[in-house]
């Protein structure tokens, strides 16, 4: 590896050490080539992610993401020079030509993030289900190009969705826990059906729920869904190489976590920002990189089938 993608993969290695509170834990189990490869897919959205929660005009924003989606067009054709000026195009330039990264789901991204921009709402689960699998079961799909998957893996051929799913877990348990901090701003992303059938389409402008709303009912309804979501997500585990499954394993595991805490105390997400201790995702990870989890979602598959 040249001097200059090696010190554009350390850019990208910084940014997520710095930046990604729950996603680092996971990526710290992989081997080098596939850390640095899900470190430039980090920074490349992080990027994305900055830009839709930055604080220029909406025409403005519209301007930079579609100036980072000429970026990827760049990356699809190859025309990334080794010494260009921007490290995480010449990382994920280089990722992409190392593993067979489906660039598209950058692009899905950017679209999500546009409608953020829009400040688009959501009806109905489908309708958000739609935004989800953009900023997130798209980011699912991406890593599976970095992970790969086991040769000879039974179901393999689902290996995509089950990323996708799980993309949507993490992104459903990611709107619960930040209900309050998006209301600030100005965002509603739970379904407008479901915030009526719970009394609470009012919003979440305080830290205690709206006057005459279920409100612990409504959590407990989207934590089941995140659930269910889990569950399948989960059957991708056993179609990936160790230290791939317990990457993913690690950062679902955090993220179940934080929906066991948020339905014990549904209240909390509007006090505070919900979160685990370090010590806790640690040994999240270490349960991940045992396998722990990868064999017990192997078990429940060969049940389900016998």
């Amino acid at each position: 590896m040249s001097a200059p993608v090696q010190a554009a993969y350390s850019y990208c290695e910084a940014v997520t050490g710095q930046q990604a509170r729950n996603f680092a834990y996971g990526i710290r189990l992989l081997p080098a080539d596939k850390r640095q490869a899900m470190s430039a897919l980090y920074a490349l959205s992080r990027r994305v992610d900055d830009i839709g929660d930055g604080t220029l005009a909406p025409e403005a924003k519209q301007a930079r993401l579609e100036d980072t989606r000429a970026l990827l067009g760049r990356v699809r054709e190859g025309a990334i020079d080794e010494d260009d000026t921007d490290p995480v195009a010449v990382a994920l330039a280089d990722a992409a030509r190392r593993f067979p990264i489906p660039i598209g789901g950058l692009d899905e991204l950017i679209d999500g993030v546009l409608m953020d921009v829009r400040g688009e709402t959501y009806e109905t689960w489908d309708d958000l289900k739609t935004y989800c699998r953009c900023v997130a079961g798209a980011i699912g799909r991406l890593s599976l190009g970095v992970f790969g998957t086991t040769t000879g893996a039974p179901g393999a051929e689902r290996a995509s969705e089950y990323a996708d799913t799980l993309g949507l877990a993490l992104q459903l348990t990611n709107i619960l826990r930040d209900v309050r901090e998006d209301a600030g701003t100005g965002r509603t992303y739970l379904p407008a059906d479901d915030l009526a059938k719970f009394g609470c389409s009012a919003g979440f402008h305080s830290a205690t729920p709206p006057k005459g709303s279920d409100f612990a009912g409504l959590v407990h309804f989207e934590v089941r869904r995140a659930r269910a979501l889990f569950a399948e997500g989960y059957r991708l585990l056993p179609m990936l190489d160790r230290r791939s499954g317990a990457c993913v394993a690690a950062m679902a595991g955090i993220y179940r976590r934080l929906l066991d805490r948020i339905e014990r105390d549904p209240e909390a997400v509007l006090r505070g920002r919900v979160s685990l201790p370090g010590r806790e995702k640690a040994y999240v990870a270490v349960r991940g990189l045992s396998g722990l989890d990868a064999r017990h979602i192997s078990r429940q598959t060969v049940r389900r089938r016998g």
